[in-house]
């Protein structure tokens, strides 16, 4: 096992039966590394399958003359997949076992889909990296590294895939494993929490879920064992409230006179927690005031959590509208978001046409769109070099830092603080397509 801060004793670290809650993943990497096989092998083995499921993959496996079922089939589930044997969106699968439950996400290797990479990673507490163990650390597995990092994911697992192709030679996985590190040291992966690097078979199922009898060279933990064990990302400090109202609710049609004065704020919660009587800020305004009640469905609750739905009433009357975010606190306390007209930012471009410095662009934070136009680029991260360059312009998958102007201020976080408020997308305004995925530095 090699790890950057090392992984304690897996069998010891959760007691026998404990439920060690969600986790969301990714698996990622170049094409063709078995991403979509591994997942297979994860559901096939965790007895997470239907037999009606597996007995149609075992007569599709039949039809295309294979003597063994496809276990990749059980991710790409896209017609358009099956016929080009790869995977060309994000498929979700769920599966659960005695100690965890699990959010899958298996993203398209192609270059052209990055954006879908971005996507999947948005959300993941942990990303599973592939490397074919015949052709080694491959561009787009810098690039999804890259971005994993970048997007706040901080635990990877470097899984060195096709062990059975090379013999389940050791040198090969150390010449793999060393050079992966080498990287991850240059382009700065290594101040997460950790990096993993495990050797397997996915088609013949070594390491994944059980050891199997070919890799005994190998003392480290298995990749379940890992995920298992892992941490859920940010679960190690609280974050703070964040609530940007997605909708204002006052029913004044309803023949209730105790509705005639409503007014509800909507939304969903992003980050930390809130309970009645707590004081709160509305921001870009900064006007401050307390919550009065908290309604989820047509029930109150004294308290919400991250993750739920609700309407929040305030005590005093203040010109609140979609787009606008309420924190805890008041404005004078630290930890509020910063008030911003212009917007530094890690970018990901994911258009094929170059970001363009004369065009006006639509900015989308949590509930708020704004106009924006570009800046400055600081710079480029070149994925071949791992070094920073001066640019004119973007191109298709370009990651880069840069400046945007905006029309109106939003409340942001850095992105490392809180991935919610933290991040946002760029839409070009003419083709309502999402062509940037940017974080808050």
């Amino acid at each position: 096992m090699s790890a950057i801060e090392h992984i304690p004793e897996f069998e010891n670290d959760v007691p026998p039966g404990e439920n060690r809650g969600l986790l969301r993943f990714l698996t990622c990497g170049s094409v063709d590394d078995g991403k979509s096989t591994l997942i297979g092998r994860l559901l096939y083995d965790t007895k997470a399958i239907l037999a009606d499921t597996l007995h149609a993959i075992e007569k599709t496996s039949a039809r295309r003359g294979l003597t063994a079922a496809d276990l990749s089939l059980l991710t790409d589930g896209l017609q358009a997949e099956r016929e080009q044997g790869i995977t060309i969106d994000v498929a979700y699968r769920y599966f659960t076992t005695g100690r965890r439950k699990y959010i899958i996400a298996d993203a398209p290797g192609h270059e052209q889909y990055t954006r879908n990479m971005v996507t999947a990673a948005s959300t993941a507490d942990l990303a599973i990296i592939l490397v074919d163990a015949r052709r080694g650390v491959l561009p787009q597995t810098k690039r999804h590294s890259k971005l994993a990092h970048m997007m706040g994911i901080e635990h990877l697992v470097v899984a060195v895939n096709k062990m059975d192709l090379v013999g389940y030679d050791e040198a090969t996985f150390r010449n793999i494993e060393a050079e992966y590190l080498h990287f991850a040291t240059r382009a700065g992966i290594t101040d997460i929490p950790s990096v993993t690097v495990v050797p397997l078979s996915a088609v013949n199922g070594d390491m994944v879920v059980e050891r199997g009898e070919r890799l005994g060279w190998y003392e480290g933990p298995t990749l379940l064992e890992i995920l298992e064990s892992a941490p859920v990302a940010h679960a190690e400090h609280a974050e703070p409230f964040r609530f940007p109202v997605q909708y204002v609710c006052r029913p004044q049609q309803s023949t209730d006179p105790k509705l005639h004065d409503y007014r509800g704020y909507m939304g969903r919660i992003e980050s930390g927690e809130i309970a009645v009587g707590d004081d709160v800020t509305i921001l870009p305004a900064g006007r401050t005031t307390r919550v009065e009640a908290i309604h989820l469905g047509c029930q109150l609750f004294e308290r919400a959590v991250a993750g739920q739905s609700v309407t929040l009433l305030l005590e005093d009357e203040i010109d609140i509208s979609r787009g606008d975010l309420i924190v805890a606190g008041k404005v004078s306390h630290g930890g509020t978001p910063r008030i911003a007209t212009e917007l530094r930012a890690d970018l990901c471009w994911l258009s094929e046409t170059p970001l363009d410095p004369r065009r006006t662009y639509l900015v989308r934070h949590t509930t708020r769109t704004v106009k924006a136009k570009l800046a400055a680029v600081h710079h480029r991260f070149d994925i071949h070099t791992l070094e920073r360059q001066q640019a004119a312009q973007l191109g298709v998958n370009d990651i880069a830092e840069v400046s945007f102007r905006l029309a109106a201020p939003l409340a942001v976080d850095a992105y490392e603080r809180n991935r919610a408020t933290g991040a946002f997308i760029v839409i070009d305004e003419t083709t309502n397509n999402t062509v940037g995925a940017g974080m808050v530095v």
